[in-house]
């Protein structure tokens, strides 16, 4: 792992070790400069849960992914920086309800100090979280991007979102059982070749900015800003391509 690199990539230059500070300051960098995409899908590249294949796509070629390369390379990081991290499974909830399979969703357990105080990370969900939240049931937790909190559901954890209404909005649920990243192969085949998979649907590329949100949605260009949203349709593809070069950095021709 060349830790130096990897944190230039996310524009981070502040303290390393192992704290919660550090943890939270990482979290939101990554989320900042790191977009959720799944580019390779449509272009017939095949993702692979290799941790080594995943840091240098994110490093290297300075792109993005979805939740089992994201995750998987944050992970990779916070080790090689003296986290103790835990890989988790998580099924994410529907639209219409219910949940998908078990290792749906890769999410992150964080446990710091001699107390072992543990913090749920993801910076692979795409719209959640900006800062890790504490992994403890029942109690609302604030973010910059609004309040969250986890309930116990037997031997299950549910992460839920606050609505501007007050209701809450289940995004995912998840046990504490340590997971290997080779467990996720088979969802991460699943999600980019199914055509029930919402990953074959649809390419979708998005990050958060410190004002909010930028997503590119098939050619329709979203942006968000303290609370007002604003769509430009795109009319290209060149369009397109020259969008994901201009807010996010990315260049397919090269990777």
């Amino acid at each position: 792992m060349d830790v130096p690199s990897y944190l230039a990539r996310i524009n981070y230059g502040g303290p390393i070790s192992p704290t919660v500070d550090t943890l939270r300051a990482l979290h939101r960098a990554h989320l900042l400069a790191v977009p959720f995409e799944n580019l390779d899908i449509s272009m017939g590249r095949k993702i692979s849960v290799d941790e080594d294949a995943i840091v240098r796509k994110v490093v290297e070629r300075r792109r993005g992914g979805f939740c089992y390369e994201l995750n998987g390379a944050f992970a990779a990081l916070l080790r090689a920086l003296g986290f103790q991290v835990t890989l988790l499974s998580a099924r994410v909830s529907r639209e219409k309800g219910g949940e998908g399979p078990e290792f749906d969703h890769l999410t992150l357990r964080v446990d710091l100090g001699p107390d072992h105080d543990s913090w749920l990370a993801d910076v692979g969900f795409g719209e959640s979280f900006l800062e890790p939240l504490r992994l403890a049931p029942d109690i609302e937790q604030q973010d910059p991007v609004g309040k969250f909190r986890l309930v116990e559901l037997g031997e299950r954890l549910q992460m839920e979102k606050a609505e501007p209404d007050g209701r809450w909005r289940r995004q995912y649920s998840f046990t504490l059982q340590p997971r290997r990243l080779e467990d996720f192969a088979e969802m991460c085949h699943h999600h980019q070749t199914s055509p029930d998979s919402h990953f074959t649907q649809n390419r979708i590329c998005t990050r958060a900015t410190p004002e909010g949100r930028i997503t590119l949605s098939g050619l329709k260009l979203i942006r968000t800003r303290h609370g007002h949203r604003e769509e430009i349709m795109l009319t290209s593809e060149e369009d397109r391509i020259a969008a994901l070069r201009e807010y996010f950095g990315i260049d397919l021709a090269e990777g």
